[in-house]
């Protein structure tokens, strides 16, 4: 496992991946907002999610933050039931901006809210923000966490420095799940928040400061066998 996450932990595993967004930015700011807007409509086909992720960058006119603050997205976004990718609607991309700004109405930043709320796990805090229930294995925002938090990577950014890799919990996506499943990591066939804690608990007994080099060892393993 140690050796196929070294082998696939490199730059090239990024290729045309919706990091490239976040990783444009230098302000901290800037990348948390592209980054967890990116992260929010990364589902489907690469290519499609690339498109969406840059019509969504054309209408922040390449200044997320103060897209955020500057309210306009009430505008941009009115529409409630308007398809603006695939299943989410703009009312859908509306309430990821009010919610960004409503954590930048009070706090510096995303991850300074995270460790002044902090109900646990970091993802379990974003997902208390959201409203939302740990149900689902939550990849997409578990993706957004990685990017953030694992450091000195040559795939992930690690802009935020109060919160640990080892608290995060792997991103669960079919393939994954599939490898998992293979290797007898798990038994569960179904891809929820236990099922992806289950795995990042059996990466945490190899890799027990940064469980998430277990995606990349998965990723490798997968790749391998063919």
């Amino acid at each position: 496992m140690i050796e196929l996450a070294n082998c696939y932990h490199q730059p090239s595993f990024i290729g045309d991946d919706p990091i490239q967004f976040p990783c444009s930015y230098n302000r901290l700011q800037d990348i948390e907002v592209s980054g967890l807007l990116t992260a929010y409509i990364s589902f489907g086909r690469r290519k499609m999610i690339i498109d969406a992720a840059t019509r969504l960058h054309g209408i922040m006119e390449g200044k997320p933050y103060e897209y955020v603050v500057s309210c306009r997205w009430k505008e941009d976004f009115k529409e409630g039931d308007k398809t603006f990718y695939r299943t989410l609607a703009n009312k859908d991309i509306a309430g990821m901006f009010y919610f960004l700004h409503s954590i930048y109405a009070k706090h510096e930043s995303l991850e300074e809210w995270i460790v002044t709320e902090n109900k646990g796990l970091p993802i379990e805090t974003l997902l208390d923000g959201l409203g939302l229930a740990k149900t689902s294995a939550q990849k997409k925002l578990n993706m957004f966490m990685r990017w953030m938090i694992r450091k000195d990577s040559p795939v992930d950014i690690g802009c935020w420095k109060k919160l640990h890799p080892r608290d995060l919990v792997i991103p669960l996506d079919t393939h994954v799940h599939q490898m998992a499943l293979e290797l007898g990591i798990t038994k569960s066939k179904t891809a929820s928040f236990k099922t992806a804690m289950e795995i990042t608990n059996y990466f945490k007994s190899i890799f027990p400061e940064d469980p998430c080099l277990g995606d990349f060892a998965l990723f490798g393993f997968g790749v391998n066998r063919k």
